[in-house]
C-alpha cells in the first residue's frame, strides 16, 4: 500500500501548466506494469462500479481480431463523425503518447483533460488495489480513463478496441450492441492458445446477447466458434462474402478506390487513403459496422456522399505510412505473419520500387523467422536493429535469423534505431543512377519499431 500511495503522491507533485503534471501521471501509469498473472474482469468491474458505471452512458461498437483492429476502428470513427455523431475512440497501443489511446471526435484528449480524469479515477483505483491480490494494470487504468472521459464529454458512441483476446479483456464490460471481428490468425499464443480455434473462442467472448456481429472473412477454424457463440447468445451475424464485402478495388494516388457491397446496398467510387487489399477489407468491415449501428439494412442505405466523406478523411498512422520522399520511407507496424503477408502484398501491388531496403526490429516473443521469410522476396537488403521495448529481440539474435533467410551479404546490423535508419537510407541511395523516385526504405516488425522511427523521422 505504501508504494502505491507514494506513486500517487509523486504524480500530484507535477507542476500544472508546464507538462509536469501529465508527465507525472504518465510515469505513474507505467509503474503499474503491463502484464498480469490472472485474467479476469473483477478488478475493472469494481473500479467502474465506484465510478458510477460510465461505460453505460453511451452505446459502443466493440472490435477484436488479430490484425486490422486499429485501422478499422479509425475508419468506423471517421464514418460516424461524418454522420454528425460525437465519438470516443479507445485503441492501443499508442505511437507517441498515451493520449492517442483516448480520442474525442477523432483527436487525442489533451493533457489537461487526461490529468483531470486521472485525478478522479486514481483514488478509487487505490481502493480497488487494496482489496485485490493483484493491482490494476496500465491497461485496466487506461480503459477506465477512456470510459470516464467518454461519459464526461459526453459522446454519442464509443468505438472500443480490445487489448488482448476478448472474453477476459478489460474492455469486455461494455456489452456492445455491435461487435466487430477482424481477421483472426495466430498471435499471443502464450495467452490465447496454440490454435486459431482457441484464439477465436477467446475473441468471440465480446459477443453478447442480442448483439449484431460484423465478421470479416475467417478461416473455418475461426468461423466455427464465432458462429457457435452467436447461436448461444442469440446474436445476429453479418459475414464478409455473404452480407457485405469489397466488389472492386483499384489503386489510386495516395490510396485506393473501392466499390463496396454494404448491408444496405452498393457504395460506389469510395476513396480510401490507405494502401493494400487488407485495408479495403477493413473498410468494408467498418462500413458494415456503421450500417449496423445506424440501422441501415435491406430497406435502408446510408447516404453515399456522407460515406465517401467519412472514408476520405480516415487515417491510420504507422500502417504503410509514408513519412519521407526521395527516398520514400514507409513505416508499417506488422508484427505477425498474417499482418506481414498483407503488408508485403500491398507493397508488391501498389509500390513500384526499383530498390527497397528494410529496417527490422521485433519483440522477442514474435515469430521473427516467418516475418523474415515473408520480407525476403521484396527487399534488396535488410538492416536489423532493436527497438526501445524491454522485450525487444537483441539485434545480433535477429541478425543470425536474417542471415539464414537473406544470406550474410544482404544483412547489416545496427544496434540503435538512428544508425539503422541512416544505414538503410545510405544503402537505398547507393548504386542507383539518376533520381531516387523508385527507391525506398521500409521500417517494420513492431508498433514499437514504428513509434521509435516515427519520433526520429517526423521531427
Amino acid at each position: 500500500m505504501t508504494d502505491r500511495t507514494d506513486r500517487t503522491d509523486r504524480a500530484r507533485r507535477g507542476a500544472p501548466g508546464d507538462g509536469g503534471e501529465f508527465a507525472a501521471v504518465d510515469a505513474e501509469l507505467s509503474a503499474r506494469g503491463f502484464t498480469r498473472l490472472h485474467f479476469e474482469l473483477d478488478r475493472i468491474e469494481s473500479l467502474l462500479d465506484l465510478l458510477g458505471s460510465p461505460q453505460r452512458a453511451y452505446p459502443s461498437i466493440h472490435l477484436t481480431g488479430t490484425n486490422g483492429k486499429t485501422s478499422t476502428a479509425r475508419m468506423i470513427d471517421s464514418l460516424l463523425r461524418a454522420f454528425g455523431l460525437h465519438t470516443g475512440r479507445y485503441t492501443s497501443p499508442h505511437l507517441e503518447t498515451v493520449r492517442e489511446r483516448i480520442s474525442l471526435d477523432g483527436e487525442p484528449v489533451d493533457e489537461e483533460r487526461f490529468v483531470a480524469t486521472y485525478r478522479e479515477v486514481a483514488p478509487l483505483a487505490e481502493l480497488v488495489d487494496q482489496r485485490s491480490a493483484e493491482p490494476l494494470t496500465y491497461f485496466d487504468m487506461t480503459t477506465a480513463l477512456a470510459f470516464a472521459t467518454f461519459a464526461d464529454a459526453p459522446v454519442d458512441v464509443a468505438v472500443v478496441e480490445v487489448g488482448l483476446g476478448g472474453a477476459e479483456d478489460s474492455t469486455n464490460v461494455i456489452q456492445a450492441p455491435v461487435a466487430v471481428l477482424t481477421p483472426i490468425g495466430l498471435d499471443h499464443t502464450e495467452w490465447l492458445g496454440d490454435t486459431i480455434e482457441d484464439i477465436a473462442l477467446h475473441k468471440a467472448g465480446i459477443i453478447h446477447s442480442g448483439a449484431t456481429v460484423v465478421c470479416a472473412a475467417q478461416e473455418e477454424e475461426a468461423a466455427r466458434p464465432i458462429l457457435e457463440r452467436c447461436a448461444e447468445v442469440g446474436a445476429t451475424i453479418a459475414r464478409e462474402g455473404s452480407e457485405f464485402g469489397v466488389l472492386r478495388r483499384s489503386v489510386a494516388v495516395g490510396g485506393q478506390v473501392l466499390s463496396i457491397q454494404g448491408l444496405g446496398g452498393v457504395y460506389e467510387e469510395v476513396f480510401v487513403p490507405l494502401h493494400g487489399a487488407h485495408q479495403a477489407q477493413n473498410a468494408a468491415v467498418a462500413l458494415a459496422a456503421v450500417e449496423a449501428f445506424l440501422g441501415a439494412g435491406a430497406k435502408r442505405q446510408l447516404d453515399v456522399e456522407t460515406v465517401r466523406e467519412g472514408f476520405a478523411t480516415a487515417s491510420s498512422p504507422g500502417r504503410l505510412e509514408k513519412v519521407r520522399n526521395a527516398p520514400t520511407i514507409l513505416l508499417d507496424g506488422a508484427h505477425n505473419p498474417h499482418g506481414m503477408a498483407a503488408t508485403v502484398t500491398a507493397i508488391q501491388e501498389e509500390f513500384a520500387f526499383s530498390k527497397l531496403v528494410g529496417v527490422l526490429a521485433v519483440l522477442g516473443d514474435k515469430d521473427a523467422a516467418s516475418l523474415l521469410e515473408l520480407l525476403e522476396p521484396v527487399l534488396d537488403s535488410l538492416v536489423v536493429t532493436r527497438n526501445g521495448s524491454p522485450r525487444a529481440m537483441p539485434a545480433e539474435e535477429l541478425a543470425a535469423l536474417a542471415r539464414e533467410v537473406f544470406g550474410a551479404e544482404r544483412v547489416e546490423v545496427a544496434e540503435e534505431m538512428p544508425d539503422a535508419i541512416e544505414a538503410a537510407v545510405a544503402e537505398a541511395e547507393s548504386d542507383v543512377p539518376g533520381e531516387l523516385a523508385g527507391v525506398g526504405v521500409l521500417i517494420t516488425g513492431s508498433v514499437v519499431t514504428v513509434a521509435d522511427a516515427r519520433r526520429l523521422l517526423k521531427r
